[in-house]
């Protein structure tokens, strides 16, 4: 089949899957910590963009017309030198990515981290799976991530200050709290299709404003003072096209890119085979059975953890100005 060099070709019988309780352990990056829930970042010190970094992530998918529950996956190892059973379990767990896009709907593959919203963090279902729970982990990442590009002692942050107070003046330190709502939307992906073969050829992950998506999204533009205009403006010069590198480059965001890829693969197999078994079964149906976390407050304890964080902030700064 096209398309393996480079790539290992790992197959997978899904209907395991299915009847698995618990396939691999939960990812490493996550293991439960004392004094870290989840070995993420604490409130402080701020975190820092990292390198360019590839993660092991699923670039295609394989099709077996004769058995409908049989799959190869092609995996690129990226930039790890795995050995066989990490790699195994490393592919174990985008596949596990993917049969979560599969079972859950669309509409419950979100999540949210909000002081004021405890009793949204993510759905049931999805909050029960890997899936869900990494993406809540990187939701936090990218919060904590946006508030430190804007500490003034750095050099992102001097230029985004200085341009913020050369708008609205010195007099008071403007509100930036609707301005750190930034979301990571899907902007473009090219899947070539050849005989039973889909592979993913370029994907691309948008970082905007939670304000600027919805407007976009209904098409139409919310009236703002001008201040507000003013801050929205060079928080999208400044600071977004830094995080959206990171994003889609960067080692800290690598398990968004590999969700996102799984993701993507899903999203294919449901527009050309929701008629097959597997989609009559499986897609859209909210079975979770052997792809759901032991631990079913995982959410919960990364919320926790977020609350921590929001109090305490990402940096500490005072500067006397006469």
């Amino acid at each position: 089949m096209p398309y393996k060099s480079g790539h290992a070709s790992l197959k997978c019988l899904i209907s395991l899957i299915f009847i698995c309780a618990s396939i691999t352990p939960p990812q490493k990056a996550f293991a439960q910590l004392s004094s870290n829930t989840f070995n993420l970042p604490t409130a402080l010190p701020q975190l820092t963009k990292s390198g360019i970094y590839q993660p092991a992530i699923i670039k295609g998918i394989i099709l077996n017309p004769d058995n409908p529950l049989r799959f190869d996956f092609l995996v690129h190892k990226g930039d790890n030198h795995f050995d066989d059973a990490a790699f195994k379990e490393e592919s174990t767990r985008l596949i596990k990515y993917f049969m979560a896009s599969l079972t859950v709907p669309e509409k419950d593959m979100w999540v949210n981290l909000s002081p004021t919203e405890k009793d949204r963090i993510v759905p049931k279902s999805f909050g029960d799976t890997e899936m869900g729970r990494d993406l809540l982990a990187q939701d936090y990442i990218l919060k904590q991530l946006t508030a430190s590009l804007m500490n003034p002692q750095e050099d992102l942050g001097k230029e985004f200050w200085a341009r913020i107070y050369a708008k609205v003046g010195t007099n008071e330190v403007p509100n930036l709290e609707s301005f750190n709502k930034v979301w990571i939307v899907p902007q473009e992906a090219t899947i070539y299709q050849h005989e039973n073969t889909a592979y993913i050829v370029e994907s691309h992950l948008k970082v905007m404003l939670a304000e600027d998506y919805e407007n976009s999204k209904n098409n139409k533009t919310i009236a703002t003072s001008s201040n507000s205009t003013a801050i929205t403006s060079i928080v999208n010069e400044i600071i977004l096209p830094e995080l959206e590198k990171e994003v889609n480059f960067g080692k800290t965001f690598a398990s968004l890119r590999q969700i996102y890829h799984s993701a993507l693969l899903a999203n294919w197999y449901k527009n050309n085979l929701r008629e097959s078994l597997l989609g009559q079964v499986y897609v859209d149906q909210n079975k979770t059975k052997g792809i759901d976390l032991k631990d079913k407050n995982q959410a919960q304890k990364i919320y926790n953890q977020y609350i921590e964080a929001f109090k305490k902030g990402a940096y500490n700064y005072i500067k006397e100005d006469y």
